[in-house]
């Protein structure tokens, strides 16, 4: 069954099945037709995400176990909703004693039954694992380590022991096992299993093959034809060999009768492979295209050539995207990612080695060629047929050009031909095709998504997973050219606008889209609150980071904007890092917090917030309305109905707490009762028809008929519209027929309507054919 709506709950074990079920009426009220949980199968114990699986056979027993889950879609059920699952099919918690699978692997070397599970070179390990857990060199470490109840115990961690050495003395019983505990930085270089980015706590698991697919999806496949799950949300599909074959094969195993999305972020124009068997995506691209159309271009350039003023005085090119997005990853394929590229030149050199006319090409050219080509990669993943079209020989000219000599530049074709699998087929060529298309993804997430994000700043709402930073404006054409090709193509995809990844919500980044309009305004507090911290900023990127995250809360609370401000400049790297801290930096960075963006200065940032209100209000209800009601499944955030300011993880995924509820609420409320109602002009066989104003404010309307049944109508840049004089005699002409405002009863009749008279009460409309009561 297609969703009609979702509602994203992060299920932990402070909001089990239990408590979810006790929310469910009050969620089947707003007219949602389906739970969205987090991860349901067993994890790490005390996990408040569920990303760390370690046994795909059971539900976890935390939430309340299989049982509560049932229990809690039998409770959906009686409200006429039903279940969607986050499921994690890429990786498994690396923790030995809670991960049965590779605790076998641990003791058995590569003869386990489970070794097949994991993608482990043992070659370039000694035929051993290295598990870099320790918190220094071996040597350093060995008086914390100890044999006790026929296992290897480091503080709380436990490793199994090789038949037959338990009693031997440490030393030689650490080289006897099959694996080798390792300092946690040798991870970098020496790592030698895929894992899931650069998180070496977690491990990928190759569901590519028959018996680890059946294994690990044999509870997930059972409570999808019991009823018990009606859909999927399949998580980091990059992350696997063959993202397309695995599609097929759950497709295969559920019968076919599960909505299934994926978390597939599409760069830019990129399309979803035609030939995936899912509904769509989880709602990234959405996301952009509602974002953009609060962004005023024009404004957003001038707030940029004040940024690159401000933050980058000295004219360092930290003010120019697209630089700073490539030396964010060579810094992460060169450092973060270094084990991951060592394989990639080991498989390429022994493939080399094996045919005469590759030979000769050196490692240390080939590894060169490996990382130049990979930056190069525009999207996060290259596929199949498609790959010639993202790995192209532009790229490979261009990553020629990078070498000074120029006779090992040849390297560079060699690379590529092996990335777009022309050498050959062998085990060799499968496995350096695969993991190049996996390298690529790891790469573009950590370089852009977690470095780039946090470099380059202009505008931090437009910092969002799927966003565009360079160029965050889009247009009405734009966004309405995106909606009619989803109607057509995807009709059932996922939107999202909040999630439990989106480093700011909805409502933050709205509120920051609205300086786009006003870049003269945001100038001036930056002038106003200089002085007046008792704690400088260490740098104008730190202080023009803080301000615009105050500015979006609205009022910033010491610890909150610090916590997000020390996970800024860390993801930076610039100054102080996750591995590497600068501990009088991050104490610098936390002293301006306190003392200024969330200290007595921060009155003037909410002297601008309230000047600025109204226009904030727009931004919300209109990105709000048109995720409701755009093609696709809209999915709802917890808490994200009424007004939700939050920032990233762990500020966002707080357990689910009813709240009072708004305007915004209403909204929310109508728009998916709405879709419920009329599921025809809402799903796959509902039309979309873009609504042209006809006037001098034209642009600032985006509107749209959905199924003949429905129409949307929203206010874009409502500053530059009030500054401009108004709507004037700006109209939209309806479709023909008595339409009613879903909010508030107010009739309109088709033809012509002016402005001006739909947007007297709100800057939103929703009209329906059906007369609303205005309770």
């Amino acid at each position: 069954m297609t969703p009609n709506s979702t509602y994203r709950l992060q299920i932990q074990p402070e909001f089990p099945f239990s408590a979810a079920g006790e929310a469910v009426p009050y969620l089947a009220s707003l007219g949602v037709s389906h739970l969205h949980l987090s991860p349901v199968l067993e994890a790490v114990p005390g996990s408040a995400h569920g990303y760390d699986v370690t046994d795909h056979s059971r539900v976890r027993e935390e939430l309340g176990g299989e049982d509560g889950l049932r229990a809690l879609a039998r409770t959906a059920r009686a409200h006429g909703m039903g279940l969607v699952v986050d499921l994690v099919p890429n990786h498994m918690a690396a923790v030995p004693r809670h991960n049965r699978a590779l605790w076998e692997v641990l003791r058995e070397g590569p003869q386990s039954p489970y070794a097949r599970w994991f993608d482990i070179d043992w070659a370039a390990g000694g035929g051993k694992v290295l598990l870099p857990v320790l918190g220094g060199r071996i040597g350093d470490e060995l008086g914390r380590l100890r044999v006790a109840g026929g296992t290897l115990r480091y503080y709380d961690q436990e490793f199994p022991l090789r038949a037959g050495t338990e009693g031997m003395p440490l030393p030689e019983l650490l080289d006897a096992q099959w694996y080798r505990l390792g300092w946690w930085r040798l991870a970098r270089t020496e790592l030698n299993y895929r894992r899931f980015f650069t998180i070496s706590d977690l491990i990928g698991v190759r569901v590519e093959e028959p018996e680890v697919f059946a294994a690990t999806h044999a509870k997930i496949v059972e409570l999808v034809r019991d009823g018990v799950i009606e859909g999927l949300r399949i998580d980091h599909p990059d992350g696997l060999a063959d993202p397309h074959a695995y599609l097929s094969e759950l497709r295969e195993a559920t019968g076919g009768a599960c909505w299934t999305v994926v978390e597939k972020i599409l760069t830019g124009e990129e399309r979803l492979p035609a030939g995936w068997p899912v509904a769509g995506t989880t709602g990234y691209d959405a996301l952009y295209r509602i974002d953009g159309l609060f962004v005023d271009e024009a404004g957003e350039e001038e707030l940029a050539g004040l940024y690159r003023r401000y933050a980058h005085p000295a004219g360092d090119r930290g003010g120019d995207w697209e630089a700073t997005a490539r030396r964010a990853a060579y810094k992460v394929v060169t450092h973060a990612l270094a084990s991951e590229v060592a394989f990639l030149t080991r498989t390429a050199a022994r493939i080399c080695a094996a045919e005469p006319s590759l030979r000769d090409h050196a490692p240390w050219a080939l590894r060169a060629a490996v990382r130049e080509l990979l930056i190069r990669v525009p999207v996060y993943r290259p596929y199949g047929t498609g790959a010639e079209d993202v790995l192209t020989a532009d790229a490979a000219r261009e990553a020629k050009a990078t070498f000074t000599v120029p006779e090992e530049a040849a390297a560079v074709d060699v690379v590529r031909d092996l990335a777009l699998g022309r050498l050959g087929d062998g085990p060799d060529h499968r496995a350096f095709l695969v993991r190049f298309a996996q390298t690529s993804s790891a790469l573009r997430a950590k370089s852009v998504e977690d470095t780039a994000f946090y470099r380059y700043t202009p505008l931090v709402s437009a910092n969002e997973v799927g966003g565009e930073p360079g160029r965050p404006a889009v247009s009405p054409e734009a966004f309405h050219a995106y909606c009619a090709r989803l109607a057509r193509d995807w009709p059932a995809t996922g939107t999202a606008l909040s999630t439990h990844d989106t480093k700011r919500s909805a409502d933050v980044r709205a509120r920051i889209a609205v300086l786009s309009q006003c870049p003269q305004r945001w100038e001036k507090l930056l002038d106003d609150v200089a002085g007046r911290t008792a704690a400088p900023a260490p740098d104008g990127q730190v202080a023009w980071v803080a301000w615009q995250t105050a500015f979006g809360l609205g009022r910033a609370e010491p610890e909150r904007l610090g916590q997000a401000l020390l996970k800024s400049v860390r993801e930076a790297g610039l100054h102080t890092s996750w591995t590497e801290s600068d501990p009088a930096y991050e104490r610098a960075v936390a002293d301006f917090a306190a003392a200024g963006p969330a200290g007595p200065p921060q009155y003037l940032a909410g002297e601008l917030a309230r000047e600025l209100e109204p226009y904030v209000r727009a931004n919300v209800l209109g990105a709000a309305l048109l995720h409701l009601t755009m093609p696709g499944v809209p999915d709802v955030y917890q808490g994200t109905e009424r007004e939700y300011l939050a920032l990233v993880d762990p500020d966002n995924r707080a357990p689910f707490r009813e709240g009072p509820p708004d305007e915004k609420t209403a909204l929310t409320r109508a728009a998916l009762s709405l879709r419920r109602r009329r599921p025809d002009a809402f799903g796959a066989s509902g039309t979309y028809e873009p609504l042209v104003a006809a006037g001098p404010a034209a642009g600032h309307c985006v509107a749209f008929c959905r199924g003949g049944e429905a129409v949307t109508a929203v206010t874009r840049l409502a500053l530059r519209l009030e500054e401009a004089g108004g709507w004037g005699d700006t109209a939209l002409r309806l479709p023909d027929g008595v339409w009613y405002d879903a909010l508030d009863g107010r009739e309109f009749g088709g033809g012509a309507v002016p402005l001006a008279e739909l947007f007297a009460a709100r800057p939103v409309a929703l009209l329906t054919r059906e007369r609303v009561s205005a309770d």
